[in-house]
């Protein structure tokens, strides 16, 4: 495993690029957002999504999120109307997770088994940076300390909602999960926060699960 560190305001871009390779070659990288620590894997590479799945202990797509730097991203995979657009315009970037429907052919692009995917654009630059060194949006999942092999906590892998204590502070504690094979640390500690999860597969915004984003209306 490599742990690299990075300084957010000073990202240097061969870290980056780096980190971009494991991913082009089928590798799980750790990284901060706005909100939790998360895995993430290359959403072109289908040896990476089977080994986020492994770790992630479900094969629910509803537990993935296509992280991306802007809308144009979502456009591409998904429904986008005027008034979904607006919506996610107001809120990005920031610490909601938007699910929509999929584009017809997209569910093959991107193997999912799910007519819809979850979109999120963080308000943090080390994930903004990593997409950009490579040229395309990630998979990703949060990373929990259930994941972690011999671990006291035990969750429903398919719950949503679970306890603030499974979501990992320190970039460190994240050596403990198998099949990372690369930490981007900010070296200071995250607040174990939740993003907001908007369902808006339908004709109105629906709030699935209330996290740190609040301006909704």
């Amino acid at each position: 495993m490599i742990h690299e560190y990075v300084v957010p305001c000073n990202i240097d871009n061969r870290i980056m690029e780096r980190a971009a390779d494991i991913l082009k070659n089928g590798g799980i990288v750790a990284l901060p957002t706005d909100t939790s620590w998360i895995a993430c894997c290359s959403f072109a590479s289908s040896a990476g999504i089977k080994r986020l799945r492994r770790l992630s202990g479900t094969r629910n797509e509803r537990f993935f999120t296509l992280l991306c730097t802007n809308i144009s991203h979502a456009g591409e995979f998904c429904s986008l109307d005027n008034t979904r657009f607006r919506l996610i315009k107001r809120l990005i970037p920031g610490p909601f997770v938007f699910i929509l429907k999929t584009l017809l052919g997209a569910e093959r692009t991107l193997g999912l088994k799910r007519p819809e995917l979850g979109i999120r654009i963080p308000n943090h630059p080390i994930p903004h940076a990593l997409i950009k060194s490579l040229g395309q949006p990630l998979y990703s999942i949060t990373a929990k300390r259930s994941m972690c092999t011999g671990s006291e906590y035990e969750t429903d892998a398919q719950s949503l909602f679970i306890p603030e204590e499974e979501l990992f502070e320190g970039g460190w504690e994240l050596e403990a999960l198998e099949g990372i094979d690369c930490i981007l640390d900010p070296s200071e500690d995250l607040e174990r926060l939740f993003s907001t999860i908007l369902d808006l597969c339908g004709d109105e915004a629906l709030v699935v699960r209330q996290g740190a984003g609040n301006s909704v209306n």
